[in-house]
């Protein structure tokens, strides 16, 4: 069985002009089919085998976030099939659930619950998830006191402490300053080497080139193209 399958997948989201009143925004979540729709994945189907790493490229609105989203178990198609084999950590708008009045170790505590750990593994993983964040000295404070790279390194220190199977990334390696992107990278790679499966988005193509061997060219919703990741990039970058 593949790592992640795609079978005929098709995503879309409402979508409104103006304002709506809140009963006419209840009602649309039992009405699926009524009003316009964007269409931000269409019948996309694709595998990728455990331990492979697979970048997705194309131009802002293509659908990339879309099926890493849905890779992640962040939202679920409209119309296909999914399938994830294993655990998966999705690196994705990182520090998105972080709440600001509580305390760096308080949004440990409630993340880590929220991506799946018990008590126990929370526990175990704490001391190494402040260590990696590097945050040490603040992690009692309030999360309003952290810069937007402190709470990026603590969000990716939680995430990536679950020892996923599956990594599922956007963008990430965008955020934070060079010690911080160096770090990450460090670590993504020593999961690739330790045989993990990866799914990545980037516009950048040499760390892209780096990480993945193979890419998918995502157009409009749609794979155009698929192979290796130096042929991919050539036909994408010429388009």
């Amino acid at each position: 069985m593949a790592a992640i399958v795609f079978d005929h997948v098709t995503k879309s989201f409402s979508t409104h002009r103006g304002q709506m009143l809140l009963r006419d925004r209840v009602l649309n979540l039992f009405r699926r089919t009524s009003g316009a729709r964007f269409v931000a994945v269409s019948d996309v189907s694709f595998s990728i085998e455990h331990g492979e790493s697979v970048a997705l490229v194309g131009h802002n609105g293509a659908g990339k976030s879309t099926i890493l989203s849905l890779a992640g178990g962040l939202s679920r198609p409209d119309h296909g099939a999914i399938h994830v084999d294993g655990q998966v950590a999705p690196l994705l708008e990182l520090g998105a659930g972080f709440h600001p009045d509580l305390s760096g170790s308080e949004n440990i505590w409630i993340n880590a619950a929220l991506m799946g750990m018990s008590r126990a593994e929370a526990v175990s993983r704490f001391d190494s998830i402040v260590e990696f964040s590097d945050v040490q000295e603040f992690i009692d404070e309030p999360l309003r006191t952290y810069s937007s790279g402190m709470m990026v390194r603590l969000a990716f220190s939680i995430a990536i402490s679950l020892d996923p199977d599956v990594l599922v990334i956007d963008e990430v390696l965008g955020a934070g300053d060079e010690q911080f992107y160096k770090k990450c990278l460090e670590k993504i790679l020593e999961f690739r080497h330790a045989g993990k499966t990866i799914l990545c988005a980037s516009h950048a193509g040499e760390l892209l080139k780096m990480l993945c061997t193979r890419a998918l060219w995502i157009d409009h919703g749609k794979v155009r193209r698929e192979g290796p990741i130096d042929d991919v990039l050539k036909a994408y970058r010429g388009d």
